[in-house]
């Protein structure tokens, strides 16, 4: 994968398209609430990664509060789970830029080499292949933030503590920002989805990961990471979106759990 990693859920979970694209990430950040006046930078979101026409509204909600900090942040840190190929670990990609429709964003390649001096991340190429629950994220953070670049990786079968302590390795200071993908409950009714992925909002605001089991968030493992570095650290969670497929573009019999929170 030595170059570029080629977008490869385009036209399918996003519009193939730069120009759609882009004018389809503007319209849900336009359909997003404001900013609060009195709103902190955020050091880490979460935000969904499902397709744009059943996520991207409750992803977006989240995107545009980082709008008023755009050139703050110079460097993402982008961790979201497996969903196409097993491995043991973090996978870093030895990509040198993921491309997107809307043009490329390069990789934080000395984040990259600190990453990989941690006995539980590996360069894997295999596990970046077909994966979506990164590319997704891409486009929203080139629409909102200025220049910077990328540290994705995926996470396989790791524990909370292994991530926590990538993220401390990384933390870095005010032009580092954290993104963790992962969407909430699947294919429950919308009654049970929205009673499970309450609970699952507020162990989140809780700073509890050990609340969080196997059916309550497909990227528990990589948000359990964050909420253990949260909780070492006293930050503040504010809940900042939560719906399901329901609410957006699907039927109500089996839906897909989606939030978005802000650590400061």
């Amino acid at each position: 994968m030595d170059g570029i990693r080629e977008a490869e859920v385009a036209g399918l979970f996003y519009p193939a398209d730069g120009p759609t694209l882009s004018r389809t990430v503007d319209s849900l950040l336009q359909g997003a609430p404001e900013s609060p006046a009195t709103a902190q930078p955020p050091k880490a979101i979460v935000a969904p990664h499902a397709g744009y026409v059943y996520s991207g509204p409750v992803a977006a909600s989240v995107y545009k509060r980082l709008r008023p900090f755009r050139d703050r942040y110079r460097r993402v840190l982008l961790l979201g789970p497996a969903h196409r190929h097993s491995f043991r670990g973090l996978a870093a990609a030895s990509a040198s830029a993921f491309d997107t429709p809307m043009g490329p964003v390069e990789v934080d390649e000395a984040a990259r080499a600190r990453a990989l001096g941690l006995q539980q991340v590996l360069l894997l190429d295999r596990a970046h292949r077909g994966e979506h629950s990164l590319e997704v994220h891409l486009p929203f953070l080139k629409a909102v933030l200025g220049d910077f670049r990328v540290l994705p990786l995926v996470v396989g079968d790791a524990s909370p503590e292994e991530v926590a302590e990538l993220l401390e390795a990384l933390w870095g200071g005010e032009e580092t920002l954290v993104v963790i993908s992962s969407d909430l409950s699947h294919f429950l009714s919308y009654e049970k989805a929205g009673r499970l992925d309450e609970a699952t909002a507020q162990a989140i605001e809780n700073l509890r990961p050990e609340d969080i089991h196997f059916d309550q968030a497909c990227g528990r493992i990589p948000l359990g990471g964050l909420l253990l570095r949260a909780r070492e650290l006293g930050l503040k969670v504010e809940r900042v979106d939560l719906r399901n497929s329901g609410d957006t573009a699907g039927p109500r019999d089996s839906v897909v759990g989606y939030g978005s929170f802000l650590f400061s």
